[in-house]
């Protein structure tokens, strides 16, 4: 089977040394954001390359990667979806676009969120009703929350910036960092582009925005400004 076949190149790849590193930066640890996901310790270029020779994966077999206790696996296995989406038909798109809100629980880490959200979800949501990624910033599962947020790269790539603004107000109120950082990130990205737009929401909302979220939105501010917002005295 190839899914067999791709796991023991997987196995041989693996760097132990790097596997031990990726699992405290990924905060594998008790009571950690990715408490218990195992590592073989394979860079992104290399699982980026294995996505290019995998291409031709069937959903079923990405499927089966996604579904892996093994963090490589999955990062595979979402490369080779994103990949399969952007040649895709409009059948293939739609049939990747459900496996993908179908198995959110597996797309569990920040680089995995980073690696699809857009080029899955948002990509498929551009022309569509918005309503999943509202559902998706209310839900109870962290990952689901920033999926939301990231999934509006998609948008922001296309000087859309309205439901990045909107989720990133929805989510003014989250007690993760890690979604402090996807949503300062975004708002980051809509200010690089219109910095009017990134500049309104601060205004409003910058007096009660997690420190992390500011700090992010504003890192490409010049030094003075960013110590304004900081300071509150905008």
């Amino acid at each position: 089977m190839v899914v067999d076949e791709i796991r023991a190149i997987l196995q041989q790849r693996g760097d132990k040394q790097r596997a031990a590193l990726a699992q405290r930066f990924f905060k594998t640890g008790p009571g950690e954001y990715a408490e218990g996901d195992l590592f073989l310790g394979i860079s992104a270029p290399e699982l980026r390359t294995l996505a290019k020779e995998y291409s031709d994966l069937t959903l079923e077999e990405a499927e089966q990667l996604l579904h892996s206790a093994i963090h490589e696996e999955r990062s595979l296995a979402l490369l080779v979806l994103a990949r399969l989406y952007a040649k895709g038909t409009e059948a293939a798109k739609k049939s990747i676009y459900r496996l993908y809100l179908d198995n959110t629980q597996w797309v569990n880490n920040w680089d995995l969120v980073d690696c699809s959200a857009p080029n899955i979800a948002g990509a498929y949501l551009r022309h569509r009703s918005k309503r999943p990624l509202y559902q998706l910033a209310r839900s109870p599962l962290l990952w689901e929350r920033r999926i939301s947020i990231i999934a509006t790269l998609h948008f922001i790539r296309h000087n859309e910036f309205a439901e990045t603004l909107k989720i990133a107000e929805m989510l003014l109120g989250d007690q993760e960092d890690l979604i402090h950082k996807a949503a300062g990130w975004m708002l980051r990205e809509v200010g690089k582009r219109h910095l009017p737009s990134e500049e309104e929401f601060l205004r409003r909302h910058y007096r009660v925005m997690p420190r992390t979220m500011l700090r992010y939105a504003i890192e490409r501010f010049p030094p003075a400004k960013r110590r304004r917002y900081l300071d509150g005295k905008v």
